[in-house]
């Protein structure tokens, strides 16, 4: 789970009075050891993006590389790339119109104005919005869902899901294909009764 401190922000992203003395190298270094986005990225297991607070340009970015993002009636999302005259390097130019859709993209980007916590969860960019006092524990009960899945499959379907994302339609379904065959193989009988008892008594528990 990746959040920010206290109730106000998510992160504003990296420090502008910074960049202005020492240069862009951290906005375009790609090393994950340097670079937070691509440490997320480079992640097996689930990421969880709790957004507490303003999201702002690299802060912005750093929302977009979780794999799953909620967020508290708090948020708020900007742009301000196009604002400082610094084009992104940690993926906001590619992955926003692929959340939002092409216009809606162009105008955040063109502007730098701010996206508010509804719009966001309307357009598709978070999954649900909570009270503040309640996304960490909303966040938490999300990870422990995805915990009981057994984690050798959960990191499997998660890099399925994100290297057929990267590629042609036709292409993804062909990488589905291999990878069943794959992974199927080893899957008993045995095995998918044991399962198929746990979802019931899963199901009969998220009744009551």
């Amino acid at each position: 789970i990746v959040t920010g401190a206290g109730e106000r922000a998510f992160t504003a992203g990296l420090d502008l009075k910074e960049l202005g003395k020492q240069g862009l190298g951290a906005a375009t270094d790609q090393n994950p050891a340097r670079n937070p986005c691509r440490a997320l990225e480079s992640l097996s297991i689930p990421v969880i993006g709790a957004i507490n607070g303003v999201a702002i340009t690299g802060g912005f970015e750093l929302a977009l590389a979780c794999d799953i993002r909620i967020a508290s009636t708090n948020a708020r999302f900007a742009d301000t790339h196009a604002r400082v005259g610094v084009i992104p390097g940690w993926g906001l130019s590619q992955k926003l119109s692929r959340f939002i859709g092409l216009s809606r993209a162009c105008e955040l980007s063109f502007t730098g104005q701010f996206l508010g916590a509804e719009t966001a969860c309307d357009w598709g960019l978070v999954n649900h919005l909570y009270e503040p006092r309640e996304l960490m524990p909303k966040a938490r009960a999300l990870a422990m869902d995805m915990i009981s899945v057994d984690p050798d499959f959960l990191k499997a379907y998660k890099q399925l899901i994100f290297d057929g994302y990267d590629r042609s339609f036709k292409e993804a379904m062909a990488l589905e294909k291999q990878t069943t065959d794959a992974w199927n193989e080893n899957v008993t009988a045995e095995s998918v009764e044991q399962q198929r008892l746990k979802v019931v008594e899963r199901g009969r528990t998220l009744k009551n």
